[in-house]
């Protein structure tokens, strides 16, 4: 066996084929010569792909990023990768080379990325296949926030309940429904900009503690879902404390230094039978009575726990 290992391992180092594996907390932990070349990482190295990306961008070099603002752009781009089984894309390099890249994704998150070089194939129709994937791009995106909306996060659902088989099997995770506390005072009181900012700011400090393996979307107004795939409600619920921590902290306006705000979240667990409906409205009525309890804490839907669900 480990003949064959070396073997692969020798067939990856000298093939042209851009070949890295991801963990779950996406985190590189292989990736071939070919591959480090193109992003420039040293042969030891296993940064986290947020962590590449930044510093490639900021040295000019690896991946062309269109974005004005790189920030915003790693939040959009993290709110869709890894979260399908398969996805393939066309993605452009500073040297000039253009990549056809996958990415397989197991349960468990680990992801396979497989690139091509082809740069020298259809360069007449490129451009129309870049539009193409930007539409794409947009139609799952949040025009404000930058994270997944309704359409994509909605999708991610259905994909956590296909795990789903018997009673004997494993219930495939829990959904969040979040709410940003009297967001309507914060609008009427210090205007629809700083609302705005107030939203963004959620979405960056809830995206900082989101796994790849899980999907966080805005669906409407100040209302945010989490999908938490393969999570019991005992792991969701400490998940999303962190985050209650993280914006009690936050002070999203430069201008009011003293400003602060908090959420209210409600959670259930996948039951045999739900649907993505069914989930969402047993998670959002978590969400009601959490906001009747005072709001700025955690409510676990009944079905999901037998146990005292109100935390502050």
């Amino acid at each position: 066996m480990n003949d064959l290992f070396q073997s692969l391992f020798q067939l990856f180092e000298s093939s042209p084929v851009l070949v890295a594996a991801y963990d779950g907390f996406d985190r590189l932990r292989y990736a071939n010569r070919a591959f480090r070349s193109a992003y420039f990482i040293e042969p030891e190295e296993m940064p986290f792909w947020p962590d590449l990306m930044r510093r490639n961008h900021y040295a000019e070099r690896g991946t062309v990023i269109r974005a004005e603002d790189f920030e915003e752009w790693l939040i959009s781009t993290q709110s869709r990768r890894g979260k399908v089984g398969f996805r393939a894309f066309e993605t452009d390099l500073v040297d000039g080379r253009w990549l056809w890249m996958t990415e397989t994704v197991q349960e468990d998150g680990w992801m396979l990325c497989i690139a091509t070089d082809v740069t020298d194939l259809k360069a007449s129709t490129r451009e129309v296949r870049q539009d193409r994937d930007l539409a794409i791009k947009a139609s799952y995106t949040d025009e404000l926030t930058g994270v997944a909306n309704r359409r994509f996060v909605t999708a991610r659902i259905e994909d956590m309940l296909q795990g789903q088989v018997t009673d004997e099997s494993p219930l495939p995770g829990c959904l969040c429904v979040f709410d940003v506390d009297h967001f309507k005072i914060i609008n009427d009181q210090y205007g629809h900009h700083n609302g705005d900012l107030v939203l963004k700011d959620f979405a960056k400090c809830i995206h900082r503690l989101v796994r790849r393996t899980d999907c966080f979307g805005r669906v409407g107004g100040e209302e945010f879902v989490l999908t938490l795939p393969a999570t019991s409600i005992e792991q969701a619920r400490l998940i999303v404390e962190r985050m209650l921590v993280g914006v009690r902290k936050s002070r999203p306006l430069k201008d009011r230094p003293d400003f602060k705000y908090t959420f209210s979240v409600g959670i259930a667990a996948a039951q045999v039978g739900d649907t993505a409906i069914s989930l969402f409205s047993r998670a959002d009525r978590a969400l009601y009575r959490a906001k009747l309890a005072g709001r700025d804490q955690i409510h676990i839907d009944d079905a999901s726990s037998d146990r005292p669900s109100q935390i502050g």
